[in-house]
């Protein structure tokens, strides 16, 4: 069983920005892809971005590109989204996923463990 938690989110303003962090005590967390998704209210959960085990981007949602950034460091068991100029529309639930892969994609089926979830609200 893999736990994941999610921190980072909150309150910002339209064009803002937050740095989402999921951290997790699973040592081989380095034998997991990552993603990170997010959920607005009546909307279906939706990838945001995606790495493979190593830390190559396998997915980057097209809105997003040029203003958020993922990242892991497996040493900490740590995944980041950076995620610069935010958009009102921007504002839901943001998850963290990992799924025993080497890499996975923007599918949520890939992903076999999920976090609780922070919530971002970004103000107009």
């Amino acid at each position: 069983q893999v736990q994941l938690a999610e921190s980072g989110g909150g309150l910002v303003q339209a064009g803002g920005s937050l740095r989402l962090s999921c951290a997790t005590s699973r040592r081989t967390f380095g034998t997991f892809a990552v993603g990170w998704f997010r959920q607005a209210p009546g909307k279906e959960r939706e990838c945001v971005a995606a790495l493979s085990r190593s830390g190559r981007l396998t997915y980057m949602k097209d809105s997003a590109k040029g203003r958020f950034t993922i990242s892991r460091d497996n040493a900490k068991n740590t995944v980041y989204l950076q995620m610069n100029s935010l958009e009102p529309e921007e504002t839901a639930a943001y998850y963290c996923a990992a799924g025993f892969t080497v890499s996975a994609g923007p599918s949520p089926n890939e992903y076999a463990y999920w976090g609780q979830g922070t919530q971002v609200t970004v103000s107009s």
